[in-house]
Parts: C-alpha cells; sequence; structure tokens
C-alpha cells in the first residue's frame, strides 16, 4: 500500500444553525467551497492535479442535494476536470469522505485528493432527508428505534453516569474551547466565511460559553425525557435493554452537541505529489475503520471502530498521544474513555462539539485537523479521531505526524 499524507486542511469556523446564524445568508455550495478555495490559495495548487473531491454530507436534499461536492467544487474554480461526490455515514461523514480520498492515493488510484464535509443546518434542518429507520414501522419495530437522545441518556443509563456527571464534561468543554480560542490555537486552519461580495460574516466558532459552568448546567431541564416517556422511547430502550429499571434522561441542551453550520476540506496524497506540490507532508495516515454496532444503543460504536483502527495500524490504546471523539453527547466521551482507560487530559483537549458545535457532514474532517494541529504544537506524535454513527456504527482514523 502506498503511504499517504495530509498535507494540509482547513475549516469554517462554526456558526449557530439557526435563522439567526452569522451564516445563515450564505448558501450550502457557497460554504462547502470556501474551504476549497483555502486549499488553493493556501498551497498556489494547481487544482487539475487533483483527482477526485469526497464530502460528507447528512442532510443531501434540497439546496444540499445534487451531488453538493461536485457544485462546490465548480464554484472554487477548480478544475472542470475534478470529479467529486457526496457521501453519507452520517455523523462519520466528514472523516468517511477523508478515508474515501486515502484509500484512492493507498491503492495507487490517486495521487492528490481532498475529502472534507459541508452541513448547513440553519437551512437544511437535521432529518430533512427522512428516511426508513424512523419512518417505516416494520423497519422500527425489526431494529427497536429510538430516537439519538434517548440513545444517549440509555448509554447514561446502562453505565451509571449521572447528571452531575455529565454537565461537568460539558462544563469543561466550553472551557477548554475558549482557552483555545483565545490563545490562537485555531488560527493556522480556521479561514474565516466572506460572502460573495466580500463581506466578512464569520471568523470564529459562535456557540462557545467561556462562563458555562456545572451550576447553570444544571438549570435546563432534560431534552428527551418528554419525548421518551409520551412517545414510548423509553419502553422500547427498555424492552431491548431490560437490565435497565429506568431511563435516566441525563442530557440537554448543555451537554449536547450543538447544532450549527460549517464545512471543512482535508489534502492527502503521496510522496510524489507533495514534491511536485512542493509541499512537506504533515501526518501520515496509518489506518481508519469503520464499524457496526447495536442499533438501539446506537452510540458506543466509537471504541469498537478505534480498536480495528489500532489493530491494523500494529498498535494498542497506549501508543497514541492525543485523541479526538465527536462530542455528540457528554455521556458518548464518558464510555469512550472508560473502555479504552483515557485519561481526560488526553482527549478532547481543545474543547468539542458540545462547546463548538456538530455540522454533521463536516465533524469528522474538522476534528481531524484540530488533532492534526494540536499535535505540531505540542511536539506529540499519535493520535486516534473517533466518530459515533447514527443506527449504530462508529469511524476511526490513526495519524502519525510526521
Amino acid at each position: 500500500m502506498t503511504d499517504t499524507y495530509i498535507y494540509d486542511h482547513v475549516r469554517t469556523p462554526r456558526g449557530k444553525g439557526r435563522p439567526d446564524g452569522s451564516l445563515h445568508e450564505v448558501t450550502p455550495v457557497w460554504l462547502a467551497s470556501r474551504p476549497l478555495v483555502a486549499l488553493r490559495e493556501r498551497n498556489q495548487l494547481d487544482t487539475a492535479w487533483v483527482e477526485d473531491v469526497a464530502m460528507g454530507c447528512v442532510g443531501p436534499v434540497g439546496e444540499q442535494g445534487g451531488n453538493i461536492a461536485r457544485m462546490a467544487v465548480l464554484n472554487a474554480d477548480y478544475d472542470q476536470s475534478v470529479p467529486a461526490i457526496q457521501i453519507d455515514r452520517a455523523c462519520g461523514s466528514g472523516l468517511e469522505a477523508v478515508a474515501f480520498a486515502a484509500a484512492k492515493v493507498m491503492c495507487g488510484q490517486a495521487d492528490l485528493a481532498i475529502g472534507g464535509g459541508i452541513e448547513m443546518m440553519s437551512r437544511v434542518p437535521m432529518g430533512a432527508a427522512g428516511g426508513a429507520w424512523a419512518q417505516d414501522p416494520q423497519v422500527a419495530n425489526k431494529t427497536y428505534f429510538v430516537m439519538q437522545g434517548i440513545s444517549a441518556d440509555l448509554l447514561a443509563s446502562l453505565h451509571g453516569y449521572s447528571r452531575a456527571d455529565n454537565d461537568s464534561y460539558a462544563a469543561e468543554s466550553h472551557r477548554r474551547a475558549a482557552l483555545a480560542w483565545a490563545e490562537g490555537r485555531f488560527a493556522r486552519s480556521v479561514v474565516p466565511v466572506q460572502d460573495f461580495i466580500g463581506l466578512t460574516l464569520l471568523e470564529r466558532d459562535e456557540t462557545v460559553r467561556p462562563e458555562t459552568s456545572v451550576e447553570s448546567l444544571a438549570a435546563l431541564k432534560p431534552a428527551f425525557a418528554e419525548m421518551g416517556q409520551k412517545y414510548g422511547y423509553d419502553t422500547v430502550a427498555m424492552q431491548r435493554y431490560p437490565q435497565v429499571e429506568r431511563i435516566a434522561h441525563v442530557h440537554h441542551a448543555g451537554n449536547s452537541s450543538g447544532i450549527v453550520d460549517g464545512a471543512a476540506a482535508v489534502l492527502v496524497g503521496n510522496a510524489q505529489a507533495g514534491q511536485r506540490l512542493g509541499r512537506k507532508p504533515r501526518a501520515r495516515i496509518k489506518s481508519f475503520a469503520t464499524i457496526g454496532s447495536e442499533p438501539t444503543l446506537m452510540l458506543d460504536g466509537p471504541s469498537y471502530a478505534a480498536r480495528r483502527a489500532l489493530d491494523r495500524a500494529g498498535m494498542t490504546a497506549s501508543d497514541i498521544d492525543l485523541w479526538e471523539l465527536n462530542e455528540a453527547f457528554s455521556s458518548v466521551v464518558l464510555c469512550f474513555m472508560d473502555a479504552l482507560n483515557i485519561p481526560h487530559d488526553r482527549i478532547n483537549v481543545n474543547g468539542g462539539a458540545i462547546a463548538m458545535g456538530h455540522p454533521l457532514g463536516a465533524s469528522g474532517a474538522m476534528i481531524l485537523g484540530t488533532v492534526l494541529d494540536e499535535l505540531e504544537r505540542t511536539g506529540k506524535t499519535t493520535a486516534l479521531v473517533s466518530l459515533c454513527v447514527a443506527a449504530g456504527m462508529g469511524s476511526a482514523m490513526v495519524i502519525e505526524r510526521v
């Protein structure tokens, strides 16, 4: 297999995924093209060298439909010879898109490619694409379907994570994100979003709240209790997991990932591509993996994906310096840390989606870039990135700083 490297990565800041969010006025295609433009300009890239672009997008309908990746490539003024593909593996889509690009390079079918993602949650609401899992009673009944927030509360109930445990983790996410921004840790990789006349709309993540505390979070009502009881999801979850006496509803807006807009792109290639670009590689992609897990619980897949990726790299958890796990819900990270015996000071050290938001199709590419920057900042060597995925899946990737 051909050694495959990360040469550069960029992301937009994350804007609130509501009509009053700073990015709401631009279209998804415009936002998706911003990281592509930045990669071209930062690397003086002859775009005709790029042999494929893959972009994650979880709501590929309406303005985000019709292969948004190809539209973004054209809108970014890339050479018309550059093909593109839209990928949907739910929350793992952005990392999956990078893996897709890397796989082409690894097997010798491309020298240079881009993986990334886009989600405009202020304009294409979560769930807009529909789907049989939630809407077909036969499928829902067979798989013990529950809403993802119920899965998060189920995960906490199974492992005994209290409301205070989850709120404490969430408060720390905001503290770390605020500190990272204050110290300029994201400055190298976050590209401000401008509109078509050049007016800057957003320069930094919009949902970080430095004042967040365990006490302020304690005042929030559980978000999924009524849903679980009124619509019967608690009963379904306990049918699937009869060892749970009751579902403890511990999650709310403050310890769950934020709904935001955002886009990201990662430039990957082989050694020959780097020589042609005149760029030194920043990291080597050692392995990646995606697994399926039990769909009702849904959110415990990251540890299984991480173990498979580690096995493929010939590594163990003790070989990893830094971990980055998408903060879909606080209990997801607590479970992951317990499963792999990871100390809190080595995971999500710059905060995560609880503070900065989770633009579904882009998050995997974003957090991959975040941990690479942190490896370089701290002089550390290895990192593992992972995400939980709807319907019971998990994705992971191992990288090594060059």
